[in-house]
């Protein structure tokens, strides 16, 4: 095994976990409604798993998700609960932890910058498939059958684009802050 996936956290990391935690509450909470809201989730994963490499940043994922599974409101439009986890968009937060965990698995200490972007890009292909799969499970347990290219056209293709410029400037602002801060 390799030895810094067997390091303990340190105080500094816990509480590096921790804040990239609340950012993404806060990116969450910049919200344009939607069928799945337009949300700066997204920005706030990718820029967690730059700065904070696979595994403390799927911990920081793994931490917000608890955090709104246990009522903080942390999602979108200040949502919170399991029920939240549990609705129609609950796979795209799950979804995140799996791009966490794809990162982490797939990522190398010092991955190349390309390295890292492409697995970031590749998460968020799992996430989009994850989440939209769980749209359509709970629209049609609901009574409301939604087929899997309907959900796409809704969940997927409308944010495309939006989610390729936060990888963009999510690359961007980790660049800089690693320059000036270590993590």
């Amino acid at each position: 095994m390799e030895k810094a996936a067997r390091r303990k956290l340190t105080v500094r990391d816990t509480a590096t976990v921790g804040m990239m935690a609340a950012l993404m509450a806060v990116c969450a909470w910049i919200t344009v409604p939607f069928t799945v809201p337009f949300t700066m989730q997204t920005f706030g994963v990718f820029v967690t798993l730059r700065l904070l490499g696979g595994r403390k940043g799927t911990l920081a994922i793994a931490l917000y998700i608890l955090l709104g599974a246990a009522g903080v409101p942390v999602f979108s439009g200040f949502g919170a609960g399991i029920g939240v986890l549990l609705g129609p968009t609950g796979g795209y937060i799950a979804g995140f932890l799996l791009a966490g965990v794809l990162f982490c698995a797939a990522g190398a200490p010092g991955a190349s910058r390309l390295r890292e972007n492409v697995l970031l890009a590749a998460g968020l292909l799992v996430c989009y498939a994850f989440g939209t799969v769980w749209f359509c499970v709970v629209k049609g347990n609901a009574g409301s059958p939604v087929g899997f290219l309907q959900a796409v056209s809704v969940c997927v293709f409308p944010y495309l684009v939006p989610d390729a410029l936060k990888l963009f400037l999510a690359d961007q602002l980790a660049v800089r802050v690693r320059k000036s801060v270590h993590f």
